[in-house]
Order: structure tokens, then sequence, then C-alpha cells
């Protein structure tokens, strides 16, 4: 599973009554070394004046790798932080992680982020089975 969910937060999602808030938390409790990552490169954009911030350091296990995979594939997660943090992230590679301001998204960095080619970029044989 992707998300521990407390059986009070499902019953009201069942509901249909569940805030952004509630959802973030969960992600937060749920997977706290992409929170740590995410938060780390949303603190690093707010802080500098750059388009955009990112973090390149592989995760110490495949743990931690699939929390932000699972952070990360999700529309409904990478959405619900994309509102809480207040920016775009883009993933790459299974463990790049790029935050950028709103409104660099039409920027070069950022179409470069998700191009094919800055895919391709950056492999390398270290990383081919992650």
């Amino acid at each position: 599973m992707s998300l521990d969910v407390p059986a009070d937060l499902l019953a009201r999602a069942e509901a249909g009554d569940v805030t952004d808030a509630e959802f973030v938390a969960c992600v937060r409790d749920s997977l706290p070394y992409a929170w740590q990552v995410i938060s780390t490169v949303a603190a690093d954009l707010d802080g500098g004046t750059a388009d955009f911030a990112d973090h390149a350091t592989p995760p110490p296990s495949e743990k931690e790798r699939g929390q932000l995979l699972r952070a990360l594939a999700s529309d409904a997660i990478r959405g619900g932080l994309e509102r809480h943090f207040g920016m775009k992230f883009a993933f790459q590679n299974c463990h790049r992680v790029g935050a950028f301001r709103p409104a660099a998204v039409d920027s070069d960095a950022y179409r470069e982020f998700i191009s094919p080619a800055g895919q391709l970029r950056n492999q390398s044989p270290a990383l081919r089975d992650c």
C-alpha cells in the first residue's frame, strides 16, 4: 500500500469529506522519507531566487526509493503536495526531484528537466535498475 490511512480518515473519504490538509498529513505520516525530500527541495526553492531547486541524492535503500516513487507517480499525491507547497514538482530517474515556481513551468529549465533528452542525460549504469 502507498498510504497508511487511519480508519476515521478512510470513513470520511468514503463519504467524500476529506480536506487537502488531511490528505497531505496522511502522505506526510505514511511516506516520511518522500516528505523529507520534498520538504527539503521546497525549502531550498523558497529560500533562493532561482526558478527551480532539485534534490539528486540517491535514497539510502529501496524502501525510501519506493516512497519517492509512490509519492511522485501518483497524480493525487503529487497534486496534493503541489497545492500544499505552492509549487510544481517534477521527477526524474526514480530519485531526482525538482521543485519549480509556478511561473517557471513555461521556462527552459522546466522543459529541460521533463524532456526525454534530460532524462537520458541523467542516466548512469549505477541507476539502470532503480
